[in-house]
């Protein structure tokens, strides 16, 4: 497979595929293809279709297939960037499940959970990850943009759950509540903060669209029922 990422604040990732090459996406972001791409929706068995479900992705996977030298591309869904991963033995990586946006079919896509229950409780996007693993390319979508830092072992980052695209498995990850009540009730920060613990590649993303959301949320009118 050769690639080619353009665009600017919406990018997408263009794909050449051999005879017989395959891309995989569990979401609606292909945008264009050749006429030679041949789609097959998968649910990859039970277990695997119960864990999506609950995770919150779409409950199967789409194949394209290249019937001949092909081309097919995928889009970003949200202002942002397309990010290339590697995947491969030591190279996994643990992901927003909303970030993942397509990859060759050598590449595993599971649920991650986190260790502590609390973190599921309070953490909101940060509780049911996605883990990217086996071998190939994968193609990550960004909001806003990126920034990467490289924690050595027992350093620290507080961050907001919404603010994390991905890290390394070697990455610690656990909710902590703002200390203070004051804090708690009138900071506008929300009442937990999520913590990573080195060693590792942490992946924070400046625009979450569920930040976004959120701010437009107030400006919307409400019904009077």
């Amino acid at each position: 497979m050769k690639y080619e990422i353009k665009g600017g604040s919406f990018p997408v990732v263009i794909c050449q595929l051999e005879n017989g090459e395959q891309m995989i996406t569990e979401r609606g972001s292909m945008v264009w293809m050749s006429p030679n791409m041949e789609m097959e929706t998968q649910g990859g068995g039970l277990g695997k279709v119960f864990s999506r479900a609950f995770s919150g992705e779409s409950m199967f996977q789409n194949t394209y297939t290249a019937r001949g030298a092909g081309m097919i591309t995928f889009g970003s869904s949200f202002p942002g960037e397309i990010i290339p991963l590697e995947i491969g033995p030591g190279k996994e990586m643990i992901l927003q499940k909303s970030a993942f946006l397509a990859a060759q079919s050598g590449v595993q896509l599971s649920v991650h959970f986190n260790r502590k229950f609390t973190t599921g409780l309070f953490s909101g996007e940060g509780f049911i990850m996605q883990r990217l693993s086996g071998c190939g390319t994968a193609f990550v979508e960004i909001d806003g943009d990126l920034m990467v830092y490289d924690l050595k072992p027992g350093e620290q980052l507080v961050v907001d759950s919404g603010n994390i695209a991905g890290f390394e498995p070697t990455v610690h990850m656990e909710v902590k509540q703002v200390p203070g009540l004051k804090n708690k009730l009138l900071g506008g920060e929300g009442l937990f903060n999520t913590w990573l613990t080195g060693p590792g590649k942490v992946w924070l993303q400046t625009m979450p669209i569920s930040s976004v959301a959120g701010t437009l949320q107030r400006y919307m009118p409400t019904s009077n029922s």
